[in-house]
């Protein structure tokens, strides 16, 4: 402890720049000052050597790292793809996933190709037919987010006068967080892991909180609270904006090489 001091002394803000630390808040003293704990992160370096080590190399590893798509491509996509997407990860969520990708045509067919205009207008007792059309998969409160989540796009697209695409690939990257709050709270079952697993697929670029993830996060006391609390999300993002920093690469990849570094070593 005393060498910790003597160093804050001699550089205070060493451990509040040093790209490799964080501080910790502690507890407060009665007298008023606050005590701090250095914890050393797990730096870029790290993870690198460490996702090698567990994926027998460099050239393994980077066959494994995940694409994203250009804010271009993003913006140039249309607001029916954006709806298709989350709605395939709506009924995934909880359930088969091969299952779903094998009936999906079938419900690009039954919901016309997720044309917001022409969903908007579709009436209450249409939309209860479709849920009981046997070509896809018949959950009425799943299928109701399919109109719920159209006049989401359709209302974000007339409040800021740009595409859905746009509004999108617009978001900032050091906010993620930040996107993935928007569609829980205006969209519907876009919570929880969907929402970030259909950016993930349309070519955003976020980070993922899957199994391994949240558990090297709590490993190495990044996160000690609930996974969706705002304090978890909010710690977890600092995070993979101090490894971006450090190491140039996308939030996708830096997700994918923390969840080799942990648990069972799956590809998410």
């Amino acid at each position: 402890m005393a060498d910790y001091l003597a160093v804050c002394a001699t550089c205070p803000a060493y451990f509040l720049h040093s790209p490799h630390h964080r501080q910790r808040q502690g507890r407060v003293s009665t007298l008023g000052w606050r005590y701090h704990k250095a914890m050393a992160l797990p730096d870029y370096s790290y993870l690198y050597d460490h996702a090698c080590e567990r994926k027998g190399g460099e050239k393994a590893l980077k066959a494994l790292l995940p694409k994203t798509k250009g804010k271009a491509h993003l913006k140039k996509l249309g607001s029916d793809r954006y709806l298709a997407e989350f709605t395939r990860k709506i009924f995934q969520s909880g359930f088969v996933w091969r299952v779903v990708d094998k009936k999906w045509p079938q419900f690009e067919e039954v919901f016309w190709e997720f044309d917001v205009e022409r969903l908007l207008m579709m009436p209450d007792d249409m939309l209860e037919r479709k849920a009981k059309d046997p070509a896809i998969i018949r959950n009425f409160s799943k299928v109701k987010t399919v109109r719920e989540n159209a006049m989401m796009i359709d209302d974000t697209e007339r409040r800021e006068q740009q595409s859905f695409g746009e509004f999108v690939a617009g978001w900032p990257n050091d906010d993620m967080i930040g996107l993935w709050l928007y569609l829980k709270k205006h969209g519907s079952r876009l919570g929880g892991n969907t929402g970030p697993f259909a950016l993930r697929t349309l070519g955003v670029d976020t980070f993922l909180l899957t199994q391994d993830v949240e558990g090297f996060l709590r490993s190495h006391d990044i996160v000690d609270s609930g996974i969706t609390s705002q304090r978890a999300l909010k710690a977890a993002q600092t995070y993979f904006n101090d490894l971006r920093e450090q190491s140039g690469r996308s939030l996708a990849e830096l997700s994918r090489l923390v969840s080799f570094c942990h648990g069972q070593n799956r590809v998410q």
